[in-house]
């Protein structure tokens, strides 16, 4: 299975030191390990510009943004984005509201049938009324 992993995901495992980390976040980085070892981790454009952002000092940023293109990215397609707009559209008759960028996650995940590794637990609400995956649930 092909996971697309979320920012806070990624956060935990190249922007947090690992001795800060709690047993849980701990836990989660070692499950990305392994996904990113067994060639199933995936990211999207929006994912590697929310994790270089913010970074104050150049040599870190580099060092990131070289180990992030190893990952090649999904192509997002016109048909991604008018996804994204209708699960928008359908989350929020059901009373659920999300950011531009959660949706397009969702509807690129939805449309290749891969898991979503996250830890923003808006996706769980998305997901009841969406049907998505999320990966370790």
């Amino acid at each position: 299975m092909t996971v697309l992993v979320d920012t806070p995901v990624w956060s935990l495992a190249l922007r947090r030191r690992q001795g800060d980390l709690n047993v849980r976040e701990q836990g989660l980085t070692r499950a990305l390990e392994e996904l990113v070892r067994e060639g199933r981790a995936q990211i999207m454009g929006a994912i590697r510009q929310e994790l270089l952002s913010g970074i104050r000092e150049e040599e870190h940023f580099h060092k990131l943004r070289d180990y992030l293109r190893a990952f090649e990215e999904p192509g997002i397609e016109v048909l991604d984005y008018e996804e994204a707009a209708h699960m928008h559209n359908r989350c929020r008759t059901r009373g659920i509201a999300g950011s531009a960028i959660d949706f397009l996650i969702c509807a690129v995940a939805k449309r290749r049938d891969w898991h979503i590794f996250t830890t923003d637990h808006d996706f769980e609400r998305y997901g009841r009324v969406l049907g998505l995956r999320l990966y370790g649930q």
